[in-house]
Parts: structure tokens; C-alpha cells; sequence
């Protein structure tokens, strides 16, 4: 049912702006200006920041609002309460008042403003301590822009994806991303390429952002990683996490500056704890280790390739992609001489041509010989014939998604 009511809105279309979400909050009475919030943006890391803040959080004893998006399996995953999904009826009644507060005569507001519009009235109705809010596309002109004070502002990286709407340069996407700083407040920001850091750190001046540039957590033994002398575990893997969880770290520093009580107990509690889905996770698939992960965009793909290269293991590629990104990239990123690579659409989606994906392939890596299956069953189970190599599933979280809803057979295996 929900699906059926949210779907009314998915033919308006991606249009960013902030008139619509305005207006549509201001019908609601404003609930966004009851909340207290975390704002994160980012091309990369941003959902795992998210996901370290809100397990931090919650093991501080504070309630915790996490708005995130694009979901995997099912849209109760966008809105969660305490690292809780909302429960599907609870979620209807919410977008059945957002839609009645939309007045006729004024412009349709899009899925993402409703279901953006229904996170908000959640939060302010559960009467959360904070909510840790994930920016939806770019920044600037983002339904989630909506917020005079954040507490802290973040922006976790900034690399080449969504283009098309954001601007072709570094630059010209970094000034979209840093559209969430808001004058006088905190911000954290990641590593940038240094066309993207001269934009952020111009607007950050212009604003007077007290501000916190971070510098990657380092390892030390098994999965523990140190920040300034401070331990912690990691409980998500892949080299980018000693990035991510360190911009989780310096934003709670900020929170516990602003006299937030939050404990050193808390933060290696939650970090120990986070969980985030279909980012470098390991499932166990018919009785084989299956590793997934969204893989997106360039940015994605490199840090994925070089998680895979740490495994030192041969692998088979099971791969879709959309045809709005840079599949050049992404597959110049991961291929290499000796992989194996199998190819599927995405149902539901503008996929890029699996015929299309082939060629891209073959002229990035001559010796690939692409194969091709119908679905995520027929390529894993073709993958996982081949006992030598770790079946890899990637290219898109849309693909990762439909991968999760259909398989509930499926389990996770927590060692990496």
C-alpha cells in the first residue's frame, strides 16, 4: 500500500528546489524547526557517516531521527527511529497528511519532497533529541535544505557523479555541496580533491563556519583504527571507513563541545555497532560468501577495487548499471586482466544496455570475455559455480536492492 501511495508522486519527476518543500512545511506547521539536526552531504560516504552518528548517538542514550535515502529493500528503511525502521503503517498515515496538505492549486510537490516532508513529521512527533539527516542530491537545492541552525554541517566527499544536474566540474559540484553550510555554523568536512576543497573552504570563509577538516582514522590492529590517540573498532569494512568513521568522530567532538554528553564508552559502542547495508557487506548466498556492494560511481568503484585487491582472491564481477552514470569509469576502476565478468539489467530502471556494458568492457580490458544472464539468480548462480572466485555484486544499489527484497534467504556474514 504504501508503495501505491507514493508512486502517485513519481511522475513529478527530480526537480530541486526549495519552494515546493517550503510551502509543503509550511502547511504542516513547520516541523523541520522542531528537530535538531545532523546535515550530511557528500558524493561518497555520506549514508555510512549517517549510520556511524545515529548508532553513536543511540548508544549516548539520545533519540535518534536517521533520514537517508536511496533504501535497498523496502522505503521503511529512509526513516528510522533509534537505527529502527518506521513501521509501513505508520509511514502511510504520514504521507496521506502530508498529501492533504497539499494545496491544488499549487505546484505538485515530488516523491522525495513527500516522503522528505513525512521524515520531518516524524521526528517532531516522536520528539527526537536529533536527527541525523542524509542529503537526497547535491546540497544546495535539496529537499533537506530546509534548516536555518544544523548542528553541525557535513560534507563527507566530493567526486564526479550526477553530473547532469549538479554541474560538470569538481568546482561547480562542490559549490552545490557546500549549499548546506549555513552562516556561524560548525561544519565537518572530509578529504576533497583540491579543486572542490578552494570552493568548500571559500564558502566556509564567506559564512564564518567554525570548521573541522579531517584526516582518515589510522590502522592499528584487526579492525580497530585510531583518530588522535583515540581507539575505536570498525564494524563496516574497506579502507574508506578510516575516512568515514573519523568524520562520524569529528562531528560528535563537535557535539560533545556543544554539550552534548556523549561518551568515549558510547562513541566505540556505536562505532562497534553500525550496520549499513549493501556497502561492502558480506552475505552468505546458497551456502557461498557473496560480497556486495553499490559501486555506483567512480569514486565507489576505486575504493571497492581496492578492498577486492586486499582479499587477494580472483573474482567474478556480477554487474548491472544505469545509464545515467559514468559506466566507462566504473569499469575501467574495477576490470583487470584475469577477472571474470557477468552482466544483468536492472528492472524498474533506465539500465544501461548489457550489449553496451560489453563493449565498454572489452575495449577497457581486451582479454574480458563478458557473459550475460537475465537476472541476479541466474548470474550469482553461474558466478558461484566457480569455487576459485568470490562472486562480487555491484554496479548499482537499485540492483543491490532488488537483490535484497527477492532473496530473504539470504544472510549476512559479519566477517570481513
Amino acid at each position: 500500500m504504501l508503495d501505491t501511495y507514493l508512486n502517485k508522486f513519481a511522475r513529478f519527476g527530480v526537480h530541486l528546489g526549495l519552494e515546493r518543500i517550503q510551502r509543503l512545511l509550511s502547511h504542516l506547521g513547520n516541523p523541520q524547526n522542531q528537530v535538531p539536526v545532523i546535515h550530511v552531504a557528500g558524493t561518497n560516504g555520506k549514508g555510512s557517516v549517517c549510520a556511524y552518528l545515529s548508532s553513536i548517538l543511540t548508544a549516548a542514550g539520545y533519540r535518534t531521527g536517521r533520514y537517508t535515502s536511496p533504501h535497498l529493500a523496502h522505503w521503511c528503511e529512509r526513516i528510522c527511529l533509534d537505527g529502527d525502521p518506521i513501521a509501513e503503517a505508520r509511514f502511510e498515515a504520514l504521507v496521506k497528511q502530508v498529501e492533504a496538505a497539499i494545496v491544488p492549486d499549487e505546484p505538485t510537490p515530488t516523491q522525495f519532497e513527500v516522503v522528505t516532508a513525512a521524515a520531518w513529521l516524524y521526528f517532531a512527533e516522536s520528539a527526537v533529541d536529533v536527527a541525523v539527516v542524509e542529503v537526497g542530491l547535491g546540497g544546495r537545492l535539496d529537499a533537506t535544505n530546509v534548516c536555518d541552525r544544523p548542528l553541525v554541517s557535513v560534507i563527507t566527499s566530493i567526486s564526479r557523479d550526477h553530473w547532469q544536474r549538479l554541474g560538470n566540474t569538481l568546482g561547480e559540484i562542490a559549490g552545490e555541496k557546500a549549499g548546506i553550510l549555513k552562516a556561524n555554523c560548525a561544519a565537518v568536512v572530509g578529504p576533497l580533491p583540491p579543486e572542490a576543497q578552494r570552493v568548500v573552504q571559500g564558502r566556509i570563509e564567506a559564512l564564518n563556519c567554525p570548521t573541522v577538516w579531517v584526516d582518515a582514522a589510522i590502522p592499528v590492529e584487526g579492525n580497530r583504527v585510531a583518530v588522535q590517540g583515540f581507539e575505536y573498532e570498525l564494524s563496516l569494512g574497506g579502507a574508506i571507513q578510516y575516512v568515514n568513521s573519523a568524520i562520524a568522530l569529528a562531528v560528535i567532538r563537535q557535539l560533545q563541545g556543544q554539550g552534548w554528553k556523549i561518551s568515549d564508552e558510547a562513541i566505540r559502542e556505536g562505532m562497534a555497532k553500525t550496520r549499513w547495508e549493501g556497502r561492502l557487506q558480506w552475505l552468505m548466498y546458497e551456502n557461498r560468501r557473496v560480497l556486495v556492494d553499490g559501486a555506483h560511481n567512480v569514486a565507489a568503484a576505486q575504493a571497492l577495487r581496492v578492498y577486492v585487491e586486499s582479499l587477494q582472491t580472483p573474482v567474478t564481477w556480477v554487474m548491472g548499471m544505469l545509464a545515467t552514470k559514468d559506466t566507462e569509469g566504473i569499469l575501467g576502476s574495477l576490470l583487470r586482466g584475469g577477472d571474470r565478468l557477468m552482466l544483468l539489467p536492472i528492472p524498474g530502471h533506465q539500465f544501461m544496455p548489457v550489449e553496451e556494458l560489453s563493449q565498454q568492457a572489452i575495449a577497457l580490458c581486451p582479454d574480458i570475455s563478458p557473459e550475460f544472464a537475465e537476472d541476479v539468480d541466474e548470474a550469482l548462480n553461474q558466478a558461484c559455480l566457480d569455487g576459485d572466485r568470490l562472486p562480487v555484486l555491484c554496479g548499482s544499489l537499485y540492483l543491490i536492492g532488488g537483490f535484497l527484497r527477492g532473496h530473504h534467504r539470504v544472510t549476512e556474514d559479519t566477517e570481513f
